[in-house]
C-alpha cells in the first residue's frame, strides 16, 4: 500500500514560522548531546529518531540553498530585466528560508511550501499534508508587511494565487493494480483551514482569511481543498462570503463546526488548549491536534474479502493464491454459527497480519 501512498494525513502547527531548520538542527544536536545511556532505557530509540530528524533538517537547508543557487545561475543568463529581478528575489527568499525563520509574508509562504514538498517528496509525493490554520500563521507577517509598506493587499493575493497553482501542480502519483481501480483520480488531499478559533478561544478571522476565500473563488482549482470553520463567534460577513462562494456549486469551501470539533477532540482526551488551538480538519475530514499527531493511513481492511477467504479455505477466489488460513471445509458447516466462527478465525488472522505490518511500517 505504501509503495503508492505516503503515510500522511498530518497537519502542521505554527513552529515553522517561529524557527528555521537551522534552529531545529541546533535544538536536536543539544538533545543528542544530553542523552543519558546509563539511566534512560529509551536513549537508543531517542538517538535514532533525533538523528533522523537531524538528517531531515540538513536536507531541507540544502534544498533551499540549491534553489537559491539555481535562481542566481538563471538570473546571470537571463536577458529580460524584469524576470532577472524576479529570479534574484527568489534567490534572496531562499537565502532566508528554510534555514532561518521567515521574516516576511512571502518568506512565510515559501517556508511552508519548502516544508510541504520536503514531506511529500519523502512520503512518496502525497497524501494529505496540510498547513492547518494558514490564515492565523500568515496574519502577523501580513500585518507587519502592510504596516512597513513592503507589501500591498494585491501583492499578498498574488502570492497566495501562486501557492494555489503549486498545490494544484502536485498530483497524486500514478496508480497500478487494485489501487488504480479504487482511487485512480485522487488529488493530494491538502486541506486549507480558514477562520477557526484562536488558541485563546476568540475568533480567528482576519483579512488573510478573506484573502484566502477570494483566492479560492478566483482560482477554482481542483486542489488544494478548502474549508471554513464556523463558530458562534464567526462574523456574519465572513459566513456570508463563504456561502456566496459555496452556492456557485464548484465544491468549495467545506463548512465545519468549530465547537463540535473542539468537543470531539476533548471527548477523545485532548486538553482544551490542544483542542481549541489545533481543532483542524485535514485530508478527507479527520480532526486532530496539529503538530502533535498524525492520522496515518496504512491500508484498508476488506471485510467481505475475509469472508470469501474463510469460505475458500484461505484461498483468494480472484487470484487462486493462498492469502489466509484454512478454517475448515465450508461444505461441512452445519449451521450459520459454523460460518460465523470460521469468519471470526479468518478475520483474527488477517487483522494480526495487518497490525504486524503497520507496526513495522510506523517504526
Amino acid at each position: 500500500f505504501l509503495q503508492q501512498r505516503g503515510p500522511g494525513h498530518t497537519v502542521a502547527d505554527g513552529k515553522i514560522y517561529r524557527k528555521g531548520y537551522g534552529d531545529f538542527l541546533r535544538d536536536i544536536q543539544e538533545r543528542l548531546a544530553s542523552l543519558d545511556f546509563n539511566n534512560d532505557m529509551d536513549a537508543l530509540e531517542k538517538r535514532d529518531e533525533w538523528e533522523g530528524m537531524a538528517w531531515v533538517c540538513r536536507g531541507m537547508i540544502l534544498l533551499g540553498k540549491r534553489y537559491a543557487a539555481l535562481a542566481r545561475d538563471m538570473a546571470a543568463k537571463e536577458k529580460d530585466p524584469a524576470w532577472r529581478r524576479d529570479l534574484l528575489d527568489i534567490a534572496a527568499v531562499c537565502d532566508v528560508v528554510p534555514e532561518h525563520r521567515p521574516q516576511t509574508f512571502r518568506q512565510a509562504i515559501q517556508m511552508y511550501w519548502f516544508t510541504h514538498i520536503g514531506v511529500t517528496t519523502e512520503m512518496n509525493n502525497w497524501d494529505a499534508y496540510s498547513p492547518g490554520k494558514f490564515d492565523q500563521y500568515l496574519e502577523p507577517f501580513y500585518d507587519r508587511d502592510l504596516a512597513e509598506r513592503r507589501l500591498t493587499r494585491d501583492d499578498a493575493k498574488e502570492l497566495l494565487e501562486a501557492l494555489w497553482i503549486q498545490f494544484n501542480n502536485q498530483p497524486a502519483p500514478p496508480k497500478v493494480g487494485i489501487t488504480l481501480k479504487e482511487s485512480a483520480t485522487y488529488t493530494d488531499f491538502c486541506n486549507i483551514n480558514t477562520g477557526a478559533l484562536r488558541p485563546d478561544g476568540t475568533c480567528g478571522v482576519s483579512d488573510v482569511s478573506y484573502l484566502i476565500l477570494e483566492v479560492m473563488d478566483d482560482m477554482r482549482l481542483l486542489q488544494p481543498s478548502s474549508n471554513v470553520q464556523i463558530s458562534q463567534k464567526t462574523p456574519e460577513r465572513f459566513l456570508r462570503k463563504a456561502l456566496e462562494i459555496s452556492r456557485k456549486g464548484w465544491g468549495q469551501p467545506v463548512f465545519y463546526n468549530s465547537e463540535a470539533i473542539v468537543q470531539e477532540l476533548m471527548y477523545l482526551g485532548k486538553s482544551l488548549d490542544d483542542a481549541r488551538a489545533c481543532g483542524i480538519a485535514s485530508g478527507c475530514v479527520e480532526a486532530g491536534t496539529a503538530g502533535k499527531e498524525a492520522y496515518v493511513l496504512t491500508g484498508y481492511l476488506n471485510i467481505p474479502k475475509v469472508l470469501e477467504l474463510a469460505l475458500h479455505r484461505g484461498y483468494d477466489a480472484y487470484t487462486g493464491e493462498k492469502a489466509g488460513i484454512d478454517v475448515g471445509d465450508p461444505l461441512q458447516f452445519a449451521s450459520y454459527d459454523d460460518v460465523w466462527q470460521a469468519f471470526l478465525k479468518e478475520l483474527k488472522y488477517v487483522v494480526d497480519v495487518k497490525v504486524a505490518g503497520n507496526n513495522l511500517i510506523e517504526r
